[in-house]
């Protein structure tokens, strides 16, 4: 895991979620509404993270600390814009789950928090299987509501937990992130 440094980093990471959006019109499940969500992971201001293995990019995400959600207590991990690579099993999403639940606990934050899209009720396909799945993972949901991005969300929760054998599994490069203010118009 490492945070997105260069042009073509930042220019595979934005292939990576057109790639997901478009499998996921595909199937006829949602992608976000309003944000250009690969334009974001082109932005240099933006402080990106990748999971890599082997050169090859698996995942990307926006890890922020701390940013106004209008949803959840206290000091947090959060996890916006992630993102895996279509075609991929659970595998990966359960090495971002590790791997966040460890840095928010190396950078002192008790919690990790994140948004899945959620235009159906959180109980129906084809949330209702992701959340299972997460779930399974560890995470906890906390509700549903408007995102950050403006989208109906359900909000999810994880522990942070110091993983000690995790730094075989995944080597972590990322930079801590910065307390962010909210900017754009969370509801």
């Amino acid at each position: 895991m490492c945070t997105l440094r260069t042009d073509a980093e930042r220019e595979e990471a934005a292939a990576l979620v057109q790639d997901r959006q478009r499998w996921l019109v595909l199937r006829g499940l949602p992608v976000p509404a309003q944000a250009d969500i690969p334009a974001l992971f082109r932005d240099p201001q933006t402080r990106s993270a990748g999971l890599f293995e082997d050169g090859k990019l698996l995942a990307c995400m926006i890890p922020e600390r701390d940013p106004s959600l209008g949803w959840g207590e206290g000091p947090c991990l959060f996890l916006g814009c992630v993102h895996t690579l279509p075609n991929q099993s659970d595998d990966i999403t359960r090495l971002v789950t590790l791997w966040a639940s460890d840095f928010a606990a190396r950078q002192g934050l008790p919690l990790v928090r994140a948004e899945a899209l959620a235009r159906h009720p959180r109980d129906a396909d084809p949330i209702a299987g992701l959340l299972r799945r997460l779930t399974d993972m560890g995470w906890s949901i906390q509700g549903s509501g408007t995102g950050r991005e403006g989208d109906r969300v359900a909000r999810l929760e994880l522990a942070a937990e110091h993983r000690s054998g995790l730094s075989a599994l995944i080597g972590c490069r990322v930079h801590a992130p910065e307390t962010t203010p909210d900017d754009r118009g969370s509801a």
